[in-house]
């Protein structure tokens, strides 16, 4: 049975990111792109229970990281998921409420830059 990484420490969830990164990295050489997705979705969700939730505020905006045209308004958070609307670089917000793993919130950023 598999534990929950909510359920790993701090030096756990480093091992198991190093593991699901040399995964990810054979994946990628061997051309399994929906392989390479879900374990890069996984690193994604092992690193948010490296983060404090504190740190991330409800109403503000944050950078997506790897994809400098977006942003990210948070509305409320749950756990290690921020929920909110993506921005685009027209300040135009998509339409559906999302959730997000903290992990790819990169720098807060100002409102006004995407309004």
């Amino acid at each position: 049975m598999e534990r929950r990484y909510s359920s790993y420490t701090v030096e756990e969830l480093r091992e198991e990111i190093a593991t699901l990164k040399e995964k990810a990295q054979k994946a990628e050489q061997w051309g399994n792109v929906s392989e390479y997705e879900i374990l890069e979705r996984k690193i994604q969700m092992a690193a948010a229970y490296m983060l404090n939730p504190a740190d991330f505020q409800k109403g503000e905006v944050y950078q997506l990281a790897g994809d400098p045209g977006q942003a990210f308004e948070i509305t409320y958070k749950n756990g290690v998921f921020a929920w909110g609307y993506r921005i685009n670089l027209l300040g135009e917000k998509t339409e559906n409420e999302e959730a997000v793993p903290i992990s790819v919130l990169g720098e807060k950023q100002k409102k006004e830059d995407w309004r």
